[in-house]
């Protein structure tokens, strides 16, 4: 099996270790057509579909006929329901039901998923070997910066409930757990910031 090696940082930036990971999950060859398939699956299932119109059997009025068929000069109208008409109702619109939901195979996805990591793994991730906070922004903050990344759109994975709550301040970092890493997600970020136990925990899933 081909293995390759990430370097492992304290959260003060220091180097402390490296972390040999398989090439079978950061070290694939990057195919680009199954990472924007799993995008537009991700941004297709987030749509709500609410958006709604209301066709000619909804809007209020129409119940006369406006004027008698013939005679008039003017063209023959029926309601004033109609599409034509200022107030009518809409046609071929919304209905409130829409279904955009789409699918991707199980196994596009994973690949998917190790293309956006390997990604990652060239230059933007950064693995910590762990990561102690005590809840206040500042101590996030003072992480960020030890690798330069406080102004840069950051996904960081963690389900400690103390870097959570460090992070309530904090627009331009996304965090997820480990179990809900998305392509979306790693794609739209600058940069990863994941703890050494949840890379090889990822790698076990993808292996």
């Amino acid at each position: 099996m081909a293995e390759m090696n990430l370097k492992v940082y304290s959260q003060d930036g220091n180097e402390v270790s490296t972390l040999t990971v398989s090439k079978e999950v950061f070290g694939v060859e990057v195919n680009e057509q199954v990472m924007f398939d799993a995008v537009m699956t991700y941004l297709a299932n987030k749509r709500q579909a609410t958006a709604k119109t209301k066709n000619r059997s909804e809007v209020s009025g129409g119940g006369k006929k406006p004027w008698r068929q013939k005679g008039t000069g003017r063209a023959r109208a029926g309601s004033t329901r109609s599409p034509i008409w200022v107030g009518g109702g809409k046609i071929f619109t919304p209905t409130g039901n829409q279904n955009y939901k789409i699918k991707q195979n199980k196994k596009e996805h994973e690949l998917a998923l190790k293309s956006a990591l390997t990604l990652k793994a060239k230059n933007d991730l950064i693995v910590l070997d762990k990561l102690s906070v005590s809840g206040k922004t500042k101590d996030v903050v003072a992480m960020l910066n030890a690798f330069k990344v406080a102004d840069e759109k950051t996904l960081l994975v963690t389900s400690d409930s103390l870097v959570l709550q460090g992070l309530n301040n904090i627009e331009n970092v996304l965090t997820r757990s480990v179990e809900n890493i998305s392509v979306y997600d790693l794609l739209n970020s600058s940069k990863l910031i994941m703890l050494a136990d949840d890379v090889k925990k990822v790698e076990e899933v993808l292996k």
